[in-house]
């Protein structure tokens, strides 16, 4: 298997001085109690004074002060987790192995969830204050420039991130498995095309499982079809079998990104009378309790969540106990589940 590209350890390397609200305040031509409002309550800034606030601690890669003090005092016994949500059993094995990890250490830890709030990054940056580290998940889209001000102060990592230079990133093997499942797909039950439904564009994780999907098809000399962008949630599954019942879709294969959308197509394609895997073959990614359960039980990708949320909340706490310990390896691997749902007995 290919590991991901190891990163510079959190917290380590050159660091710019640190910007200062009064620095802020006089960028944007605004008193400090503006500056350290818009951070607290920004719904109370007019948009335009907002936004020119926004822009300079952006520019000036500005994190409240606290987050300073917390590197050298590790005051807080806290660790910072920022996820897109909380929905469904991912963040949930997530959350726990995290948790156990900060628990250990005697910390304690503070969850952001970023979906659907436009101001995630200024909540990201008050967070970054109140925690002696921090660990952010790739698909809760925080600036790039944000993760790398908040690096700059207390340690940072990703999971399933995209590459930042200086920031850690850890995540589960997806592209060798993606690979192997497709082969299985297309070799051993003779599918002749598949379709691959998720966004590989919206999160890392789904884009290596889309790779590895285009190097299974490359590998016997075909060419994938491109994916079916799609949500990793229920109501998406929902949508996609309803589009393949009414023929709008055309495959005999669906490898969904994970088990959410898999188990959600089987049970509309069910619903509207296609035989899974007669008809067409499903397969998921994660393994939910529930893919072992659903009939036909769901082909799928097992990765150890709660293992890596262990690994990272491990990482942190290292590296807040000594600054220059060696990076762990940085991914998990993963393994394929052959159950009924690709065609097997």
């Amino acid at each position: 298997m290919t590991p991901p590209r190891h990163q510079r350890r959190p917290g380590s390397g050159p660091r710019p001085g640190p910007a200062t609200i009064y620095a802020v305040a006089e960028e944007a031509g605004v008193s400090i109690a503006t500056v350290s409002r818009v951070l607290s309550s920004p719904d109370k800034v007019s948009e335009r004074t907002r936004d020119r606030v926004i822009e300079v601690i952006d520019r000036l890669n500005y994190v409240p002060h606290g987050a300073a003090r917390s590197l050298a005092a590790r005051a807080h016994e806290a660790y910072g987790l920022v996820l897109p949500e909380l929905r469904g059993p991912y963040y949930a094995e997530l959350l726990t192995g995290f948790e156990s990890a900060a628990a250990d250490r005697g910390a304690s830890v503070v969850v952001l969830l970023t979906l659907d709030r436009p101001t995630a990054d200024l909540a990201v940056r008050r967070l970054a204050g109140r925690v002696d580290a921090m660990a952010f998940m790739g698909g809760a889209r925080v600036d790039p420039s944000t993760v790398a001000a908040i690096g700059s102060k207390v340690p940072v990592v990703q999971l399933a991130g995209v590459d930042l230079d200086g920031v850690e990133n850890y995540s589960t093997e997806s592209t060798d498995s993606a690979r192997t499942l497709t082969e299985h797909l297309l070799v051993d039950h003779g599918r002749r095309r598949l379709l691959f439904v998720g966004s590989p564009a919206d999160a890392p994780d789904v884009r290596r499982r889309y790779e590895g999907f285009v190097e299974a098809h490359a590998g016997l000399g075909r060419e994938a079809a491109p994916p079916v962008a799609a949500e990793l949630s229920e109501s998406a599954g929902q949508e996609i079998a309803r589009a393949f019942s009414a023929g709008e879709l055309s495959a005999d294969g669906l490898v969904c990104a994970n088990d959410e959308l898999a188990l959600a197509v089987m049970r509309g394609l069910g619903d509207a009378g296609v035989d899974v895997p007669a008809d067409v073959a499903v397969t998921g990614w994660d393994d939910w309790m529930a893919a072992r359960y659903v009939a036909p039980g769901l082909t799928t990708v097992r990765q150890p969540v709660r293992d890596l949320g262990r690994l990272v909340g491990e990482r942190l706490g290292g590296v807040l106990a000594d600054p220059e310990a060696p990076e762990p390896v940085n991914w998990l691997p993963t393994s394929v589940v052959l159950r009924r749902s690709c065609g097997c007995p």
